[in-house]
């Protein structure tokens, strides 16, 4: 079991992504993710959050808000308890990450870029600001998806497969 968190950094309509093409042996290898990354050892959800904030992009955040917990089942990797963030506030100047490439991009773009269906749920969750904390199952076989539940009821996983 695997604890991790995820960040989608806003500025007005776009949200800092990145872009996995530096990391050799990576899951996300190619695809476009929100910033984050594995707890160590005593870290809270924020603990990790701030820190991979900062060694990734070089920004402190200064207000972000917890917005849900997203379980990722697979076929091929362990299951992943994903803590999910937004951030709007941040010091800092933005640094090259060495996962990737950091760049701002309009919200209503990443969808065309290539991303984990299940991704497509939680960035239409988190585009609304009045979403309550929410708790997102995801299930893979390979890089399909197989089965999504929101807050304890089946979503139409194939929905998302096609977007």
């Amino acid at each position: 079991m695997l604890n991790t968190t995820l960040c989608y950094i806003r500025r007005g309509g776009e949200y800092l992504m990145l872009h996995r093409i530096k990391k050799k042996n990576d899951l996300n290898q190619d695809k476009w993710i929100g910033i984050g990354g594995k707890f160590e050892d005593k870290e809270s959800p924020e603990d990790c959050l701030l820190r991979e904030v900062q060694e990734e992009t070089g920004l402190t955040l200064t207000s972000w808000q917890y917005r849900g917990l997203v379980t990722f089942v697979s076929d091929r990797w362990p299951t992943e308890y994903m803590h999910l963030f937004t951030a709007d506030r941040w010091t800092g100047t933005l640094n090259d990450c060495d996962e990737g490439v950091l760049e701002w991009l309009p919200r209503n773009r990443l969808l065309e870029l290539p991303h984990w269906a299940g991704d497509a749920i939680f960035l239409e969750l988190i585009a609304q600001d009045n979403t309550p904390f929410f708790s997102l199952k995801l299930c893979y076989e390979g890089d399909r998806l197989v089965q999504a539940v929101l807050d304890g009821k089946k979503l139409d996983a194939e929905r998302w497969n096609r977007s």
